[in-house]
């Protein structure tokens, strides 16, 4: 009779666990419908996205109207919730809206395209226990909402795992390990840069101009010449410090950096060329010096223009 309970006892503690561990998770299908983004605050890297959600899932103890997690939100209101119980399964939709922040790419401002990231998970149970699946029916935003300046050129939907180097407290766990699934939306859009480019570098062109102008000035009125070129670059330092106010602070350099750099050094070349200019006045060099002020205009006209195409092209390509 031992033999037989022995066998018995080694049979529950053997294949038992084995069997939990190999417990499948509940699926919880997941659907998301946009009715609008605004508020899109470029400099605080934050924006608000209003939405329908619904889940649909058989285990109760999930209750998505208390566990539902949404990272990177500054704040999340419910407006509206329901819950459906029937068919021995819980659906439930609710309205949320939503302030969210992000990480803002601004190496091709104004052309530059953004990606909106937005994940749902429970903040309960981890993927051993629910996994996300998509519901693709239908559309996922509505195509009669704008976003002022900016279209939108992608939506993606997916379901993955988050993982989070550490326990939470749970002594259970032998490694600061845990991963979540996650319903995860990511909307790609594109900035309407044409006429807020021209509202945004006017000033820094006409005052490139202006300098230039000095070229078409008689060489030895070094005042004259001298005085629109220094104009001219506290113009164009001014129109850069006005920019950088509405835009967030950036490590590397930028489309707005790179042309107010070049108009500056253009100035600068400008300045140099009427101090030569005047030197060969000096030198009672007057037709060599009128010559010299048309072929550098022309050179360096010729130049600005081109590497500023260049730098607005690349960054219109994503480059």
């Amino acid at each position: 009779m031992k033999p037989v309970l022995l066998f018995f006892y080694f049979l529950i503690f053997t294949f038992l666990p084995v069997q939990a561990q190999n417990t499948v998770p509940d699926t919880v299908k997941t659907g998301i419908y946009i009715t609008s983004i605004h508020d899109i605050d470029f400099k605080q890297k934050e924006y608000t996205i209003a939405l329908w959600l619904w889940l649909k899932y058989k285990n109760k103890d999930f209750d998505f109207s208390k566990n539902l997690e949404i990272p990177q939100a500054k704040s999340v209101e419910k407006s509206f919730y329901t819950v459906d119980t029937s068919n021995g399964r819980v659906y439930m939709l609710m309205k949320l809206q939503c302030v969210m922040k992000d990480s803002w790419k601004i190496n091709n401002f104004p052309f530059d395209r953004q990606k909106l990231r937005l994940s749902f998970e429970n903040s309960q149970y981890d993927s051993r226990s629910l996994v996300f699946a998509m519901d693709t029916l239908g559309n996922h935003y509505d195509p009669r909402f704008t976003l002022r300046g900016w279209n939108i050129d992608s939506f993606d939907i997916a379901c993955g795992t988050r993982a989070y180097e550490t326990t939470f407290g749970d002594e259970s766990l032998s490694k600061p390990h845990v991963e979540y699934s996650a319903y995860k939306v990511k909307i790609g859009i594109k900035r309407d840069a044409g006429e807020l480019f021209w509202k945004m570098f006017l000033g820094m062109y006409v005052a490139f101009l202006i300098s230039y102008i000095c070229f078409y000035i008689h060489a030895d009125n070094i005042d004259s010449r001298f005085g629109l070129s220094v104009g001219s670059l506290f113009a164009a330092i001014g129109n850069k410090y006005i920019i950088d106010s509405s835009l967030p602070e950036s490590n590397s350099l930028t489309l707005v950096d790179t042309l107010h750099g070049i108009t500056l050094l253009f100035i600068f070349l400008i300045v140099a060329a009427s101090a030569y200019a005047l030197r060969l006045v000096k030198q009672d060099k007057l037709k060599k010096a009128n010559r010299f002020d048309m072929i550098t205009a022309q050179v360096l006209l010729g130049l600005y223009i081109i590497i500023n195409f260049y730098c607005i092209y690349t960054a219109t390509n994503g480059g």
